[in-house]
């Protein structure tokens, strides 16, 4: 085998054609990689919470993409959900254990496809680092039930009171008319 080798042309005898084959690239998700921990938002502090239920419970109360944006972290395509363009008075409560979160007069129109609000009804919400998806975002989560709505962005320039938006998924909420 050796001489095998050194007959070959100069070219085929460098280093770069001798080295151990380098692997085929594979596509992997983060969960494949890390362990799910680093990469999860899910609450597992639910003692925080007033509201107490299991998954079970959450599916057989929530619909099917409720139950995915709200208790899996997931999202909602943008402009898929009627609050965005929503301009009535009234309260936008928790879809999951119906607690006030927003108010109309927080509203106000960003153009991202989500319902966006420059502040919340006091204590309604929680903020929580989010370093899924390979990025670093501030997630929020209904302080009474722990719910996942959506994420919040500062310093983007709107002319809002906080220079803060909050990016709810519509599904994520109700409305009650004042």
């Amino acid at each position: 085998m050796r001489r095998a080798v050194n007959t070959l042309s100069p070219v085929l005898r460098s280093p770069i054609f001798r080295s151990t084959p380098r692997p085929r690239y594979i596509t992997y998700t983060a969960a494949a990689i890390f362990p799910f921990s680093l990469f999860s938002t899910t609450p597992n502090m639910s003692q925080q919470f007033k509201v107490h239920k299991s998954d079970a419970e959450w599916q057989a109360q929530l619909s099917p993409e409720q139950f995915r944006v709200l208790r899996k972290q997931g999202t909602e395509r943008p402009g898929s959900h009627e609050f965005d363009k929503k301009d009535s008075p009234g309260v936008y409560t928790c879809a999951a254990c119906d607690a006030p979160l927003y108010t109309s007069k927080q509203k106000f129109a960003s153009g991202c496809g989500w319902p966006a609000f420059f502040d919340t009804v006091p204590g309604a919400v929680l903020r929580r680092e989010d370093n899924s998806n390979f990025m670093s975002r501030t997630e929020i989560v209904c302080a009474n039930c722990g719910s996942h709505l959506g994420h919040v962005f500062k310093g983007e320039g709107y002319d809002t009171p906080t220079d803060e938006r909050h990016c709810v998924n519509g599904i994520s909420l109700n409305f009650k008319d004042e």
